[in-house]
């Protein structure tokens, strides 16, 4: 039977070489860091999550590398079984003190966090309005519950209580509106004070996913609710050790007492995943305490991301506006997925190591390259970026 599923799947690949938007993946022949190692090239990285350059610390190695000789490799169990050791106890609540919440709780990865919750808290006669741009594992994990779905256009307050009152219309029980505290592809942040306001006006609960600003958002990094300063007004905050607190694995939800206990009764990805590897949770909470103290860091991140958004302005390059380090250059039209997909291959040429992105990762004729700037990457690693998009652009013209 698979002779006929084989030639429709190779047509579909076809399809998606020919249109342009086929992914490679690129082997890294070093650790992840601000510099790299490509099996071509070594290279200037500008694409990665990294952006407090803990990846590759040395603290964070060692204390991964010391939970390992004590605490083993792996946990081969769910966490209610025999999956639970004191270093996950540990990171909960030293997550939980940094996100001022009453308890955390941790799944293998924020897609599995954002796939198990809503199901947990909202049935039939509940509401979920999501923000139209919110990331996949919330599409997916709103997907999962029997609640009534509406959405809302990109942090637009006016139709955000357009769906509110549609909810309430509806005799919603529960009420929650759901937003990326930093939505990936354009490093646009959610007004979370104006949402907070709305949710509070109409009686609802509010879910942020801030896996792109926890570490390195806010005056102490505590992300976008700091940032809006609604902390004690967000109900919901999923979460990834992924990015910033180390880059390696594992999410979470931070929340009231009664969310988080129900939680490990009924959510499915974490009844049902193996517990996060006791050196990655060791290492996670090695990299929090040095974000909670980098202050330092921070202020390098600012400085590179308004340097790169400066240079590349003043080389006549066209940028999505704001102040997150996600700083996305784009080529719109209807050339434009080529044309940008060609700069990032001739930018490796160059040194530095971008990666190009296009339909159906984002809209139709809104092509980009998502740069992403790090506390890693020194003055002279931003001027080295900005000199290589101006000559992969005089190179490809």
């Amino acid at each position: 039977m698979y002779g006929t599923v084989k030639d429709e799947l190779a047509t579909t690949l076809r399809e998606i070489e020919d249109a342009g938007l086929y992914k490679r993946e690129r082997e890294l022949t070093s650790p992840q860091s601000a510099h790299i190692r490509t099996a071509a090239t070594a290279a200037l990285n500008f694409c990665a999550n990294n952006y407090l350059g803990l990846a590759d610390h040395p603290d964070v190695e060692a204390a991964a590398a010391k939970a390992l000789q004590e605490w083993g490799f792996g946990m081969a169990s769910v966490r209610f079984i025999c999956g639970t050791q004191e270093l996950h106890k540990q990171l909960e609540r030293a997550l939980s003190d940094f996100l001022q919440t009453d308890d955390t709780i941790l799944y293998s990865s924020c897609f599995d966090a954002n796939g198990g919750v809503f199901e947990v808290l909202f049935g039939a006669e509940d509401a979920i309005i999501s923000d139209e741009l919110n990331h996949a594992s919330i599409i997916d994990g709103i997907r999962l519950s029997k609640a009534k779905r509406f959405r809302y256009k990109n942090a637009d307050m006016t139709d955000l209580r357009t769906q509110l009152e549609a909810a309430a219309t509806a005799g919603a029980r529960r009420t929650v509106v759901v937003t990326d505290g930093v939505f990936s592809m354009d490093g646009f942040l959610a007004p979370l004070d104006q949402i907070c306001d709305l949710a509070d006006e109409f009686g609802a609960m509010v879910l942020v996913d801030d896996s792109h600003a926890v570490g390195f958002v806010g005056d102490g990094g505590r992300g976008t609710p700091e940032r809006f300063g609604v902390m004690d007004r967000v109900d919901i905050i999923t979460g990834t050790l992924g990015k910033a607190l180390g880059g390696a694995s594992g999410g979470y939800v931070a929340a009231h007492q009664e969310i988080v206990d129900l939680l490990r009764q009924r959510s499915r990805p974490y009844l049902f995943s193996n517990a996060v590897a006791p050196s990655v949770a060791a290492g996670s909470l090695k990299a929090l305490q040095i974000a909670a103290g980098s202050a330092d860091a921070r202020a390098q991140l600012t400085r590179n991301t308004e340097l790169f958004r400066t240079l590349m302005t003043e080389a006549g390059f066209d940028l999505l506006p704001g102040e997150h380090p996600i700083t996305p250059v784009m080529f719109p039209g209807e050339d434009g997925a080529r044309k940008a997909a060609q700069i990032a291959d001739a930018m490796l040429d160059e040194g530095v190591y971008v990666i190009a992105f296009s339909y159906p990762v984002v809209p139709q004729g809104k092509a980009r390259i998502r740069v992403q700037l790090s506390a890693g990457h020194t003055e002279q690693d931003v001027r080295s970026c900005v000199d290589a998009f101006v000559a992969a652009r005089e190179k490809t013209a």
